[in-house]
């Protein structure tokens, strides 16, 4: 297992991106042992900070990627240097890349409606052969209320349910419908709730942003039919093309997140955790013992 350090309180994987790319396809391979890969950025480590069971979470994740340049920071601060950031979006695609022609099937969970069918689409456009058997939005609570009513008068029925689910599956020839298909029943205390059919599928993207994803992962791992999930925030929304990624070179100098900010304003509150965090990096580097934090 790579080494891992310890970035406020989160165990960060200290590895590059091919070695996780190795790593997840030489364990297909071998074991039928489930797990999940998070991918953790400043925003998540200040949300772990204030909620002790999403910590912990978070550190039952069998990788923990760097994702953002505020983490390599934090570690160069701290003097724990890490070896490669590895950006979400970028370790989708590269995993698609690896399995693509391998008998290895993907799933995508999450995103707005019609995201994930469109991530899918693209990334089968550019690796051909790459498998996906599952894509579909997270359901919305409106659908939720709509089926727990029919339940309750009794006119609910499993198969009529099942039935819409395959329905808004991804449309794909590889797609069958499985007799391993297990429903489970997701979220709960303000997280989506209902039932939902999801095929046998090797490797599953959830993006249902930070902390829903993680969590859900972490509660519905065991149930379900996957070998590997990932939790990959807004991944699908740039994959699908439905927001613009920085050019190469905003990306390569680490002000990704500058990019994305000047083109959606509403980010700004959200970059006051990423102020903080780097506030509470420098108070652990140099030991100030500073109150109400």
């Amino acid at each position: 297992m790579f080494k891992k350090k310890n970035i406020l309180g989160i165990d960060i994987s200290d590895v590059g991106q091919t070695q996780v790319l190795e790593y997840i396809l030489q364990g297909l391979g071998k074991s039928a042992r489930k797990y999940f890969i998070a991918t953790p950025n400043p925003e998540i480590l200040m949300l772990a900070k204030k909620d002790s069971h999403y910590k912990k979470v978070l550190n039952s994740a069998e990788l923990a990627l760097p994702d953002g340049i505020g983490i390599m920071l934090a570690a160069k601060i701290l003097g724990k240097h890490l070896k490669q950031r590895i950006a979400g979006v970028d370790f989708v695609e590269g995993l698609c890349k690896e399995v693509a022609g391998k008998p290895i099937t993907v799933g995508f969970l999450g995103g707005e409606p019609g995201v994930a069918e469109k991530t899918a689409e693209c990334l089968k456009q550019k690796y051909p052969g790459l498998r996906t058997s599952f894509a579909q939005e997270e359901v919305s609570k409106t659908r939720q209320t709509h089926v727990e009513n029919d339940a309750r008068s009794g006119s609910f029925q499993k198969q009529s349910v099942r039935r819409s689910l395959s329905e808004s599956l991804f449309k794909d020839k590889d797609f069958k419908k499985s007799k391993d298909q297990t429903a489970f029943s997701s979220f709960s205390n303000g997280l989506p709730s209902s039932s939902v059919s999801i095929p046998k599928v090797d490797i599953l993207f959830v993006a249902f942003g930070s902390p829903k994803q993680e969590i859900w992962i972490y509660e519905n791992l065991k149930k379900l039919p996957i070998k590997v999930a990932i939790g990959v925030g807004g991944a699908f929304d740039l994959l699908s093309g439905r927001v613009a990624r920085a050019p190469y070179w905003v990306r390569k100098i680490g002000v990704e997140w500058l990019f994305r900010l000047i083109r959606q304003p509403w980010r700004a509150k959200r970059q006051v955790a990423l102020v903080k965090f780097i506030f509470l990096v420098l108070k652990e580097r140099f030991n100030i013992s500073i109150n109400n934090v």
